[in-house]
């Protein structure tokens, strides 16, 4: 393990479940490795990638909306959906970054971020354009 961040434990080099982000158009951010357990939003944050998702208390403050390939994505719980139903650009492969746990399944999966985010904090009802 190398640093300690975000609650995760990055992998030795060569030794993780490998992960491609891409914006939203498609280019490239960036490829890291983690642990099979670990959580894509948990993942994002150890590696800096700009993706918005926080909670208080089990409360989420703003929704870490990722878009996964359709094959790898499964379908999410009922409390997932009602997250899911308040999010910008929500797809049919949109799933939550916190609730994304990743297996050797998911080995070398490109992860799209949203073109835009909502944050639940500063006014619950409009979105806010992310940088990607």
């Amino acid at each position: 393990m190398v640093r300690r961040h975000a609650g995760i434990d990055r992998p030795a080099p060569g030794t993780g479940i490998k992960l491609h982000f891409q914006d939203s158009k498609g280019n490239p951010i960036r490829t890291v490795e983690a642990n099979e357990g670990d959580d894509i939003l948990a993942v994002a944050h150890e590696y800096d990638i700009d993706l918005e998702g926080t909670q208080i208390h089990l409360i989420p403050l703003s929704l870490a909306l990722l878009i996964l390939p359709k094959v790898l994505a499964k379908e999410p719980e009922d409390d997932e959906n009602d997250m899911l139903d308040m999010a910008f650009g929500l797809t049919d492969t949109s799933r939550l970054g916190c609730q994304v746990k990743l297996t050797k399944e998911l080995d070398g999966m490109t992860v799209t971020l949203p073109a835009a985010t909502r944050n639940m904090f500063v006014d619950g009802k409009s979105s806010k354009k992310a940088s990607h």
